[in-house]
């Protein structure tokens, strides 16, 4: 599962992170970049409240082949470089991705204790970060060298690959398949129900959508920020993969102390409380100021704006009936995905409007904000 989702981080990251040289090239405006992840972030919203019955009938593993499929497809799609073909390829590869993490968190909620979910979830998570460290590290060079066009079918051949390299293991981890499940429009309004049914789901759907969109915007619009305040594209790809780095231990280092030493409520205010604050720093940053210094506050932003999804996926599944947790913790990422459309399009009019890269970053800290003072009241 962890491998799964790295490739769909990969797939689904790497337009934000060649972005400069997409933009170049198709000679687009830098504002249609949080367009099409806002597109992308529609496409997974529905996607991820319809998919409990899908995961439920054809198995965890299945749908994670399926994603990988889809998010090929879109990712292949983009390099035909028409407005359609971008539009379609945000739209398939943000639907197919969207079932990765339901499923994968159907499969590990089966196998895992209820005290370690956060820290097993957070193992799992770090894959989100994994593919964008990839992405980051790799995409800018092989932009350089071969052209963004071969970056991204490589990147597809790649979830292709891996995708069928996971048939051998279907049949050990798909033996909960009931083959009678079929899908209903109403599914979607069952899901919603369900998540909006307790005070305790409703609090983690809306700390989704601000953390969400948060880390949408924050990754669509890092590396074209950087170049706007004198980075090369692969100088802002390598220090965007430095950064991105810090998540994965931090991701670890939060789950585990979710498990053991700190509620997962309290460790999820102290995360909103971070990314908030350091994406205010992030949004002042400049040309004069010093490198180390940048990279220091781009970390500490990774580490909390990056770093929230295995907490709060593990409290989802615990909160969940045993039987819906596939299906709930997609309804709890659709108001993500609220957040991920909503917040990198907010952005986009404020940059058209503005021309003000920074007052972007700042306006999307504020929901997040709102959540970690909201939940240190709670605790209080």
């Amino acid at each position: 599962m962890f491998l799964q989702q790295t490739f769909v981080a990969l797939a689904r990251s790497l337009p934000a992170v060649i972005a400069p040289a997409i933009i170049t090239d198709l000679r687009i405006s830098p504002a249609w970049v949080g367009v099409y992840f806002g597109l992308t972030a529609a496409a997974s919203l529905v996607v991820q409240l319809g998919c409990g019955s899908f995961i439920v009938r054809y198995g965890a593993l299945r749908m994670s082949q399926i994603a990988l499929v889809l998010v090929a497809a879109g990712t292949a799609l983009a390099t035909l470089g028409t407005p359609w073909a971008l539009i379609a390829s945000a739209i398939v590869a943000g639907g197919g991705g969207a079932v990765s993490t339901p499923a994968s968190s159907h499969l590990l909620a089966r196998c895992t204790t209820p005290r370690y979910l956060p820290l097993v979830f957070s193992l799992k998570q770090t894959a989100v970060p994994a593919g964008l460290l990839l992405a980051g590290a790799f995409g800018p060079q092989l932009t350089e060298w071969q052209g963004w066009r071969t970056t991204m079918l490589c990147c597809a051949a790649a979830c292709v690959v891996f995708g069928i390299m996971l048939q051998p293991v279907r049949n050990t981890f798909d033996t909960d398949c009931v083959p009678t499940r079929s899908f209903q429009f109403s599914d979607f309004g069952n899901t919603l129900k369900s998540v909006l049914a307790t005070a305790e789901l409703r609090t983690l759907s809306f700390a989704c959508l601000a953390f969400n969109g948060l880390q949408a915007t924050v990754t669509a619009y890092f590396v074209v920020y950087l170049t706007t305040i004198g980075y090369t594209p692969v100088a802002a790809g390598f220090l965007f993969s430095v950064a991105v780095a810090v998540a994965v231990p931090g991701r670890i280092l939060w789950g585990w102390l979710g498990s053991t030493h700190v509620t997962p409520r309290a460790m999820m205010a102290g995360l909103a409380l971070g990314m908030s604050g350091s994406v205010v720093l992030f949004a002042m940053t400049g040309p004069a100021w010093p490198t180390l210094l940048l990279g220091i506050i781009a970390c500490v932003l990774s580490a909390t704006a990056l770093s929230w999804h295995g907490i709060l996926l593990a409290e989802t599944a615990r909160a969940s009936p045993e039987d819906m947790r596939g299906g709930v913790t997609g309804g709890v990422l659709s108001f993500g995905q609220v957040g991920a459309l909503s917040l990198p399009l907010i952005y986009s009019g404020l940059l058209d409007v503005t021309g003000s890269y920074g007052i972007g970053f700042i306006v999307c800290g504020v929901p997040a904000l709102w959540v970690g003072l909201r939940m240190v009241r709670q605790r209080g």
